[in-house]
């Protein structure tokens, strides 16, 4: 019995507590008392239990990683976009501090390519060995790519591709399958002559351009014209985004509904209220904030196709760095985020 290696049941047994407590205890998690943590810490050290993760980080002691600089280039989003993401660029460097890796971030102010450029130069001025970035569909930035993988350093994409560059692989949505979903769902709401407001961010980033690709493309699939849908481009601005929809609904009359391309959707809501048609327009929209979430449950957004911002912010650096240190190859089905659809009764 001695001789057997130490388990977390040996721990439990040891301390007269669950299983459950000590991974309690291991993981620093709430609701144990101070009597029975001094127990379950005297039961490890009694028994030398290492958990799984501990195990890990005493076998990565005795590794040599080579010391990683990994660069994160982001856009100049706000709001939930940036918290989520970010989320997911913290967690990974926390974990990616075992191996040696330290992540550098650069964000955009503006939507220029000769400024998204300028930022991708900061981080290769810091010696970064692989790039996760998202940015506007240019060629001078694709021109780039090409260079930094002729120079041996891995870039990958992620919310926004860059589908014709040479960038190592894309981790986000299927973009133009969740637009098709956006108009599987409008066709369903609105009747057949309906006239149709789609509001896109920017269309010189890829996922706006074939997120609305593909609501178009099924849109005309399912019997609606192409003379039906008025399409604008709101640069995720919220005065922008308000006026030209309210224009839109000035100089149309009755809009049957508006698909949300994009973010700015609190001002997408406003301006309907404004024309007098809360109730009477379906809006459908992506992804999901606090703000989206109430919205949903008011009756004001009808649907909104979500996406993992978190996993936007994470893989990438993950994948950089299974890549750099072990070439591990990243295949298609892990890059790809799900496509949920949410309404105010699975919130």
């Amino acid at each position: 019995m001695l001789n057997k290696k130490p388990t977390i049941q040996m721990v439990a047994d040891m301390a007269g507590v669950s299983r459950g407590t000590v991974d309690r205890v291991l993981n620093n998690r709430a609701h144990v008392s101070p009597e029975v943590y001094e127990r379950v810490m005297d039961a490890i050290q009694s028994t030398g239990y290492l958990s799984p993760r501990n195990a890990y980080q005493k076998t990565l002691l005795n590794q040599n990683f080579t010391p990683l600089k990994i660069g994160v280039l982001l856009p100049n989003w706000s709001g939930h976009f940036k918290w989520e993401v970010s989320d997911g660029i913290e967690a990974a460097q926390s974990e990616l501090s075992d191996f040696n890796v330290k992540i550098v971030v650069e964000e955009c102010q503006t939507d220029i390519p000769e400024e998204n450029l300028e930022k991708l130069e900061n981080l290769i001025r810091q010696n970064v060995q692989g790039i996760a970035l998202c940015t506007v569909n240019d060629p001078s930035i694709k021109d780039r790519i090409a260079q930094l993988d002729e120079h041996g350093i891995p870039v990958i994409t992620f919310n926004s591709d860059l589908p014709d560059s040479r960038r190592l692989c894309f981790v986000g949505q299927d973009y133009k399958k969740s637009g098709r979903i956006a108009a599987e769902l409008m066709g369903k709401c609105i009747p057949q002559t309906g006239k149709i407001l789609a509001a896109v961010g920017n269309l010189e980033f890829d996922g706006h351009r074939t997120r609305l690709q593909g609501f178009c493309d099924r849109m005309e699939e399912i019997g609606f014209s192409e003379e039906q849908i008025e399409v604008i481009e709101t640069y995720n601005d919220y005065q922008i985004t308000y006026k030209k929809i309210l224009q839109a609904f000035e100089d149309n009359g009755a809009i049957a509904a508006v698909y949300m391309a994009n973010r700015s959707v609190s001002a997408c809501v406003k301006a309907v209220e404004t024309a007098g048609c809360t109730g009477k327009t379906r809006v459908i929209c992506h992804d999901i904030s606090e703000r989206t979430r109430s919205l949903l449950q008011n009756g004001e957004i009808d649907f909104s196709i979500s996406q993992d911002l978190f996993q936007q912010g994470y893989l990438p650096l993950i994948y950089l760095r299974d890549y750099l240190h072990k070439d591990k190859i990243i295949t298609h089905q892990d890059t790809v985020n799900q496509i949920s659809i949410i309404c105010s009764q699975n919130l």
